[in-house]
């Protein structure tokens, strides 16, 4: 599969709505991130804003993740279909949901920035902008969301550090979006 950012937008949603495991949340996660650092990056080139560069980094970024998660959970199916009795399944799922965790955990991490960043340049933007630069932080608050459930989904009922990241993660990216979200004073 080529990489996400060349497809063309209207062939990426049809790959995603396809009937296939990939790409799937982690990846269109990763794209909203993409997205909302976009929005955030065009804001700040129009206020003429520092945070610019910092969101053209971490759009760039999210491209690499989203790509990164298109085959992070192809082990783990591999891993399930082996027989019930194989002495070996147990300990391959677990090793492969713990690997499928890495990218939705830097997605989730990195859609958080980007909403903390972009709540502080919400907050100080003009009339022109602002809509955008909302529309990022509500973005990235999504994406760190569902890149965090993913985390919870696939390590659940364990206690790892990935997991308390993840819901850190989504839980700073959702206090960037209240902050955001202030009338402007």
């Amino acid at each position: 599969m080529e990489q996400l950012g060349a497809v063309p937008f209207a062939s990426l949603v049809d790959q995603v709505g396809a009937a296939t495991p990939a790409p799937g949340g982690g990846s269109a996660s990763a794209c909203a991130c993409a997205l909302a650092a976009a929005l955030l990056e065009m804001a700040a080139a129009i206020e003429g804003r520092g945070e610019g560069e910092r969101m053209r980094v971490l759009r760039d970024h999210a491209l690499q993740l989203a790509d990164r998660e298109l085959g992070s959970y192809a082990p783990v199916l591999e891993a399930r279909r082996l027989p019930a009795d194989d002495p070996e399944r147990a300990t391959r799922i677990d090793e492969a949901l713990t690997e499928a965790t890495v990218a939705p955990l830097a997605i989730a991490e990195a859609a958080s920035e980007v909403a903390e960043l972009g709540a502080g340049m919400a907050a100080g933007s003009g009339r022109a902008v602002r809509g955008d630069a909302l529309a990022g932080v509500l973005l990235a608050e999504a994406a760190a969301a569902a890149a965090a459930a993913l985390v919870e989904i696939n390590l659940a009922g364990r206690d790892a550090e990935e997991v308390t990241r993840a819901r850190e993660a989504a839980s700073r990216a959702a206090a960037a979006r209240s902050t955001a979200l202030r009338p402007a004073g």
